[in-house]
């Protein structure tokens, strides 16, 4: 089981359990402001956008190219940037703290 913590934009952190499935998943299911996920987590949309606390990022591991393509497209996007809908939940990601993009 990972426990995970959301930011929100307004400040609210949310930290929810999950042992499957993906962020974008875990973040819809617990109501996280912002995470949206319009396309059902197919990679075609930035409705799910996270910055990865950079202490964190390892343990996410760097976006695929077709990832990278859709992240170039929000103006919000940086180093740290990742869609949760292709971050699968596994218990290494316990403890990571993810700050929703706007």
């Amino acid at each position: 089981m990972a426990k995970i913590t959301f930011i929100t934009q307004t400040g609210t952190q949310i930290t929810a359990e999950a042992s499957s499935g993906n962020i974008m998943e875990l973040a819809k299911e617990n109501n996280v402001e912002g995470i949206d996920g319009d396309c059902g987590g197919v990679c075609s949309c930035a409705t799910c956008h996270v910055h990865v606390a950079p202490e964190h990022f390892d343990k996410v591991g760097k976006a695929s190219e077709i990832e990278e393509d859709m992240l170039e497209l929000d103006d919000n996007a940086n180093e740290y940037s990742r869609l949760g809908c292709q971050i699968e939940i596994s218990e290494d990601l316990n403890g990571i703290v993810l700050q929703v993009a706007n």
